[in-house]
C-alpha cells in the first residue's frame, strides 16, 4: 500500500516548492511514498520525474455532456452562445474535445505514472445552483465509456486507469449495478476503481458527522461485493456537509446572467459541499483495512504546504502512522 499526497504541476503553484528535491522533503514530511500530479498549466521547474510521482488526475470539466451529445439547445441554454463554449472548451468537435485528455495520458505513460484517474460525471453551474439533475447517471456513465475507448484504442499504456467517483451524475457508488457497468463498457483492460471517500459521503446528501461518514463507506464497499475487488486506490478525506446540502436544496437561489458568473456561484457551492478536510477518528483505519487499496492518496485541500503538511498528518495520526 502507497500513500500518496495530491499536487499540482503549474509554475505559479509549485513557487512553494524550490526544486526537485524539496518536493521530495515534502512527500516525507507528509510520511508519503510520492505524489498524484494534476496538470494545472505550464511546468518549467522540473520537480516532478518518475521518481516522486506514482499517480495523475486526468484533465477534467464539470460538464462536458451536452458538447459530447452535440446537444445545441442545452449549450445554449447552458453558455449561451456558441464563442462561449466553444472558448470554454477550446473545442469546435470531439477530437479537439479529447486533445487534453490525450495529452495528461501521453504524460503519465512519460513520466511513469502507475494510475490515472479518470472522474466519472457531469454537471452544469445551473444543476449546482438548484441541485436538479439533468442527466441520469447511466448517460454519464455510457458516455465516459465512449470517451475512455476512444482515447486508449491501440494504445500500450502501461499505467492503471482509475475510475473515480463524484457526487453529482455519474458513478456515485450508490449503485453496484452502475459500477459493473462502468467497468463492463470499458475496453480498456487494466482499469479499477479509485473510491474518493470524501465524494461518496457527500452522495446520500445527510452525512453530518465523521462516524455516520465513515459507517456509510463501509456499507457502500460491502454492498459492492465481488465488485469491490476493483477498489484500487482511495482519495482519502472527509466531507460531513449534508446540513449544507439540505439547506441548499432548500432556498433558492438566482443564477447570474452571465456564464462565468454563474460559473463562480455553483463553485462557491461546491466548496461549500465538497471540503476534503482530513479524517480525525481512528475509525478510519477500518476503510483501509476492508478496501486493501493500493494506492491511497491524501487529496486534502489546504491553501499553503504549511497547512496541507498539518492536515495530512492530522490524518496521519487517525491511521495511527504517527
Amino acid at each position: 500500500m502507497k500513500h500518496i499526497v495530491n499536487t499540482v504541476s503549474e509554475n505559479f503553484w509549485l513557487e512553494q516548492y524550490k526544486d526537485k528535491a524539496d518536493m521530495n522533503k515534502f512527500i516525507s514530511d507528509c510520511l508519503c511514498d510520492g505524489c498524484e500530479v494534476i496538470r494545472g498549466g505550464e511546468d518549467t521547474t522540473g520537480i516532478y520525474d518518475k521518481d516522486n510521482v506514482i499517480g495523475v488526475h486526468l484533465f477534467f470539466y464539470p460538464a462536458w455532456l451536452d458538447f459530447w451529445n452535440s446537444d445545441i439547445e442545452k449549450l445554449k441554454l447552458h453558455f449561451g452562445t456558441q464563442e462561449i463554449w466553444e472558448g470554454y472548451y477550446r473545442a469546435k468537435n470531439r477530437e479537439e474535445f479529447l486533445l487534453p485528455y490525450r495529452a495528461d495520458m501521453e504524460y503519465a505513460e512519460a513520466i511513469g505514472a502507475e494510475y490515472v484517474v479518470f472522474h466519472v460525471n457531469d454537471v452544469s453551474n445551473e444543476e449546482v445552483i438548484s441541485y436538479k439533475w439533468e442527466h441520469s447517471d447511466e448517460e454519464v456513465i455510457r458516455a465516459v465509456a465512449e470517451i475512455v475507448n476512444e482515447l486508449t484504442r491501440g494504445k500500450n499504456y502501461h499505467f492503471k486507469l482509475l475510475f473515480e467517483n463524484l457526487f453529482t451524475p455519474g458513478m456515485m457508488l450508490l449503485k453496484p449495478s452502475e459500477t459493473a457497468l462502468m467497468l463492463e463498457l470499458t475496453d480498456y483492460e487494466n482499469k479499477g476503481i479509485l473510491m474518493d471517500t470524501g465524494h461518496l459521503m457527500c452522495a446520500p446528501q445527510n452525512i453530518t458527522d465523521e462516524k455516520q461518514g465513515i459507517d456509510f463507506v463501509l456499507e457502500t464497499v460491502r454492498k459492492h461485493g465481488e465488485l469491490s475487488k476493483y477498489f484500487k486506490a482511495l482519495h482519502l478525506h472527509k466531507s460531513t456537509t449534508g446540513e449544507y446540502i439540505q439547506k441548499h436544496k432548500a432556498t433558492f437561489i438566482e443564477p447570474k446572467e452571465e456564464f462565468y458568473e454563474r460559473w463562480a456561484q455553483g463553485y462557491d457551492i461546491i466548496l461549500n459541499i465538497d471540503k476534503h478536510q482530513p479524517f480525525e477518528n481512528p475509525r478510519v483505519r477500518e476503510i483501509l483495512e476492508l478496501v486493501e487499496p493500493e494506492y491511497v492518496t491524501h487529496e486534502i485541500s489546504a491553501k499553503t504546504r504549511e497547512e496541507k503538511l498539518e492536515k495530512v498528518l492530522v490524518q496521519m495520526k487517525a491511521l495511527g502512522r504517527i
